[in-house]
């Protein structure tokens, strides 16, 4: 398997791999740009169908990172992790403790936090052998969790969309289709609920439909949530759920939601952008998580992240507003954007310790 293979290597400055047969930890950690400042991005534990597409993942996630970063205003480059597993049957603490002296052996140049198959408690077993561990403070509302900024952000950014496209941003009786109902998912949903809308959910899990039942969410089958009639899409499980096959079904006017790499090609925010779907790049609204892991690096309060959140919003309507001008997707005016912006910044001259 060569890194140079993926069709996802984009002059990534470092690619990492790592087993260990005693923990039966296999991971890899990629670190894309870090011309604004040190690579931070989550650690995600799925049961990959191979190496090479755990490899995909962790190039595309961690070149999304370096453009959310950017986008939000934050000093941080883009970088991620993934282990290859079953969250649910293989993941123990002694793998997670080979985690922490992986990525401590890269001296800095990766920060991890929890993600997709992984949690805060993961976290802190993790920092028992690191120290470049984020979202992690026991003073934080949620005690390190970043899920919720993440689906604050969301929501912000569906307002956003709402008030570009009908200029209103108000929910009550309007339909949401949410495809997952997981850590970012279930706070969503809670949160649209609150306000009136109506919550359509699929998910794969038996607990987390539970979860968005109890909070009055309707269920509908994974194969059912992308035809179902709904104002707004809110994609909120893994990525590439739009392709040229998905896009055609969407029976829906917009998509906004927490899901990295939604597109599966760019084209397919070209094809939205043709049949009318307004479209919330998901490097723009899912980048709560990420702020508020900033502001705990830096000691701040849940307050101060959640003004800067509440930003994702203002971002999203410029992009709108180009993408109307200029005739593009919004997915190609936001990577347009953020390649301004983390591009033409002096090499940040944050030095890993040897």
């Amino acid at each position: 398997m060569s890194v140079f293979d993926s069709a996802f290597y984009d002059q990534h400055e470092l690619v990492a791999f790592h087993s260990d047969k005693a923990s039966g930890l296999r991971a890899i950690v990629a670190v894309h740009n870090t011309n604004l400042g040190p690579a931070v991005g989550g650690c995600r534990m799925f049961p990959y169908a191979s190496d090479s597409a755990a490899l995909d993942d962790v190039l595309r996630l961690s070149r999304g990172m370096t453009y959310k970063s950017a986008l939000a205003g934050l000093p941080l480059g883009g970088g991620k992790s993934v282990i290859i597993g079953d969250s649910h049957t293989e993941k123990s603490r002694e793998l997670l403790l080979a985690m922490g002296e992986f990525i401590d052996s890269l001296g800095g140049r990766y920060v991890t936090a929890e993600d997709s198959g992984t949690s805060v408690a993961d976290m802190h077993i993790m920092r028992e052998r690191t120290q470049h561990v984020s979202g992690i403070t026991t003073k934080q509302r949620f005690g390190g969790d970043p899920s919720p900024y993440t689906a604050y952000g969301v929501y912000c950014g569906i307002r956003a969309a709402l008030r570009y496209q009908r200029g209103t941003d108000a929910l009550k009786g309007l339909r949401f289709a949410v495809q997952g109902a997981g850590a970012v998912g279930r706070h969503l949903i809670e949160r649209l609920i609150r306000n009136g809308a109506d919550v359509v959910v699929a998910d794969i899990d038996a607990e987390n439909l539970k979860r968005a039942q109890a909070l009055g969410a309707r269920l509908v089958s994974p194969e059912q949530i992308l035809t179902t009639r709904a104002d707004v899409f809110v994609p909120c499980a893994m990525g590439a759920v739009l392709n040229d096959k998905t896009v055609g079904e969407l029976n829906v006017d917009i998509v906004a939601g927490a899901a990295n790499n939604q597109l599966a090609t760019p084209e397919q925010g070209d094809s939205l952008r043709q049949r009318g779907v307004l479209y919330a790049p998901d490097f723009v609204i899912n980048a709560g998580g990420i702020i508020d892991v900033f502001y705990q690096q830096q000691g701040k309060s849940g307050e101060q992240s959640e003004k800067h959140v509440e930003r994702i919003g203002d971002v999203l309507t410029q992009i709108f507003q180009r993408s109307e001008t200029e005739a593009l997707s919004t997915h190609a005016v936001a990577e347009q954007m953020a390649e301004a912006i983390f591009q033409s910044a002096d090499k940040h001259h944050f030095k890993a310790s040897a």
